[in-house]
């Protein structure tokens, strides 16, 4: 089977096991949810996604990696350039930082060649070439590209741990190999490598690395389809390995990564693809990525919101990524928590409630080996990234929706451990009740995050029956309210004398220098989803409040200073979609009965700021973040409290939403007489039921059941 074939494998109508035990539905065949992904989403702009082969939250990510290693370039992939130094086996997707691209294999022809990543001013430089974009293939499982400086055309799919690449050289092509890049990665430096042949098919190794994941150690295990000759190390570094071929054609290549051992590596090839048929792996690789698109099912006649769900639903997969070698407890790595916490992760108990145990075993893993909870956790490595308390907000939220009941002392051992380090201005907030700026850098973002945490540790708390512990915290979430001014309205810098910090401009932005993270006053005054009674308070009462919430959407979308974050995107007034600090505030409405507010921004969020193009991202996608509150969003709800599953209502994107639970339960959601100008929810039904909260519950969704909105202009 050629790739004529391939493709309409790929695109057809799929029926597996997996699809069935996955998605919960029927044994009629079903459709193929992986033709409305447009991998490609976010490949521009500021995006930062991953392009390439995977399958949902697989270790081994497999795709191009380009020149570059700059800011937009931290996938290894930019829809604005086409050169390839290699296909790499890991990627990040959508971060705003750089990392990973581990074992970059790349076919050649030729002796003559520079063995380095080269530079796109001198083709001769290094063993890069230009990817011929209009034979690029994309789809969810599959990547397909022809280099254009090799007679070459690159294939390649993959299992969870394993990748599987086919290069097919033309007939005739001469001095046919595949190199080893070992020495370029994303932004960091080999500390220790090295490569073993163990026969003529079989080599492995190991690269270990300092980057973003400031000690990453990975082994590798290879398998070559035809016998190769192998020669010494090339380049200055010593870590480019060539494998040349006699008789090239069609050459496989499976490489398995593990965080333990090259045995390890061995051990998962062997496990999860001992032959060589790259149809059915392909194929395989497609099922899986249906299987899971299929829990939802929408029904809408605008085709292009249909695509954007389903690709926002692809990119929500890509991380965590396991990190775990088969036959081990599933454990996951790239723990983007600050961003996901917010959206993505309470999507995920809806979506994959059965991979939530393994998850927040992942993190009172890292809480046992670390004495805390993960940040951002990469590889085994905590990167410290970012702010607060972000892995306690999503460990408490899984403890109040009912996960971690075998294990709940020591999840709420690493709760209170964490929340009462006296590190990253802990120690100070707990002393003073602030965190003084001319202390720490991004004071009043910390003290917010972490008044955020508190309170859904506060929650945990509640649930697990420690009422002290409970009282606790939730005082301890209302400290945020320290850093209101009156007098500008906005939360401010405290000295350590008790001054607020001047000079003060609500507009100034000095990326990573300031008294935010990636913001200015204007969004981290709103950063209080926790505590709706304190904000209302602050303003002398709900008018006030709407009036100056009002004032953040229209006003002035400029921002001063020379070093203002980049971060700062997708603005509407000084409202920030882009990035994740803003992502509650639509929302703030709602919780305080104004829903037709919400509604209003919500669709106006839809519709204005997610594209299905390569800039369809207004900013970097975050590893899900900016995806999962589409997906939340557009099926009409979203938990903008940190904890406890209150989803609050906003707009419906869509005519009727179906999720397929577990257990064959089914959560409908009607949208009666929508359109763009009947955006507005005018009643609710539950089960046939009148329903008046403000928000479904996590509860109320997981038993299965019909939420009808209609809705009026």
């Amino acid at each position: 089977m050629r790739i004529s074939t391939i493709a309409a494998s790929i695109s057809g109508i799929l029926v597996s096991s997996l699809l069935l035990s996955c998605s919960g539905t029927s044994s009629e065949a079903k459709t193929d949810f992986t033709k409305d992904v447009d991998v490609l989403i976010g490949a521009g702009g500021h995006g930062h996604v991953f392009v390439g082969a995977n399958v949902p939250f697989g270790m081994v990510q497999l795709g191009p990696a380009s020149i570059p290693q700059t800011w937009d370039w931290c996938s290894g992939y930019h829809a604005s350039d086409s050169t390839v130094i290699g296909f790499a086996h890991t990627h990040l997707s959508g971060t705003g930082c750089g990392d990973l691209l581990d074992i970059e294999v790349m076919p050649v022809t030729g002796t003559d060649l520079t063995y380095s990543r080269g530079v796109e001013s001198d083709q001769n430089s290094g063993i890069w070439s230009y990817a011929d974009r209009t034979t690029e293939v994309a789809v969810p499982g599959y990547y397909k590209v022809r280099l254009m400086r090799y007679p070459v055309l690159a294939e390649m799919t993959a299992t969870a741990r394993v990748g599987l690449s086919r290069f097919t050289f033309d007939d005739g092509a001469a001095d046919a190999a595949i190199v080893f890049d070992l020495e370029d990665g994303q932004l960091d430096q080999v500390t220790s490598a090295e490569l073993k042949v163990v026969d003529d098919t079989h080599i492995v190794g190991y690269r270990h690395s300092k980057g973003w994941a400031n000690d990453q150690k990975l082994w590798f295990s290879a398998e070559f389809s035809k016998p190769f000759e192998a020669s010494a190390a090339h380049g200055e570094s010593g870590l480019f390995y060539r494998f040349d071929f006699d008789d090239p054609g069609e050459v496989m290549l499976k490489v398995s990564v593990s965080p333990v051992s090259s045995e390890k590596a061995s051990a998962n090839i062997k496990a999860e693809l001992p032959g060589w048929d790259f149809e059915a792996t392909a194929k395989a690789a497609s099922d899986a990525w249906n299987a899971e698109l299929s829990k939802v099912e929408i029904k809408t006649s605008d085709e292009t919101a249909r695509k954007i769900f389903y690709t926002a639903l692809y990119h929500s997969m890509i991380s965590p990524a396991l990190y775990s070698d088969y036959g081990d407890p599933n454990r996951y790595t790239t723990l983007s928590l600050w961003d996901t916490y917010r959206a993505e992760m309470p999507l995920f108990t809806i979506m994959h409630p059965e991979k939530m145990e393994d998850m927040m075993d992942t993190f009172i893993e890292i809480y046992e080996n670390e004495g805390k909870l993960p940040v951002w956790h990469l590889w085994g490595c905590e990167t410290w990234c970012m702010i607060g308390n972000p892995g306690a907000i999503v460990l408490a939220d899984a403890i109040t929706k009912g996960f971690c009941s075998t294990k709940s002392e020591k999840a709420w051992e690493a709760l209170k451990v964490s929340s009462m380090r006296e590190d990253r201005g802990q120690g100070d907030r707990m002393k003073l009740g602030y965190i003084p700026c001319d202390r720490l850098i991004a004071s009043v973002a910390y003290d917010t995050e972490y008044a955020v945490a508190d309170w859904a540790v506060a929650q945990a708390a509640k649930k697990l029956g420690k009422e002290e512990e409970y009282e606790y915290f939730l005082d301890r979430s209302t400290w945020w309210r320290k850093h209101f001014d009156p007098e500008t309205g906005f939360v401010r810098g405290i000295m350590s004398d008790g001054s607020f910090h001047e000079p003060f401009n609500p507009y100034f932005s000095n990326h990573n220098q300031d008294d935010y993270c990636e913001g200015n006053a204007w969004q981290y005054t709103w950063l209080a989803p926790q505590d709706l009674d304190g904000m209302i308070g602050l303003w002398g009462g709900k008018e006030n409040m709407i009036q100056a919430l009002d004032s953040l959407f229209k006003a002035d979308s400029r921002l001063d200073g020379e070093n203002a974050s980049a971060d700062i995107s997708g603005m509407i007034g000084q409202y920030v979609h882009g990035n994740e600090p803003s992502h509650h505030i639509v929302y703030l409405y709602s919780m305080a009965g104004e829903r037709d507010r919400t509604a209003d921004l919500v669709r106006k969020i839809d519709k204005e700021l997610y594209f299905a193009d390569p800039t369809g991202v207004c900013g970097n996608e975050d590893a899900g973040q900016m995806s999962a509150w589409y997906i939340l969003s557009s099926m009409g709800f979203y938990q903008a409290e940190p904890a406890g599953g209150h989803y609050y209502f906003g707009s419906p994107l869509f005519d009727e939403v179906r999720i397929n639970l577990p257990e064959g339960k089914t959560f409908t959601i009607i949208a009666k007489n929508n359109s763009d100008e009947n955006r507005y929810i005018r009643s609710i039904t539950l089960d046939g039921k009148p329903y008046d909260l403000p928000y479904i519950d996590y509860s109320a969704i997981m038993a299965g059941g019909t939420l009808e909105f209609t809705m009026g202009n």
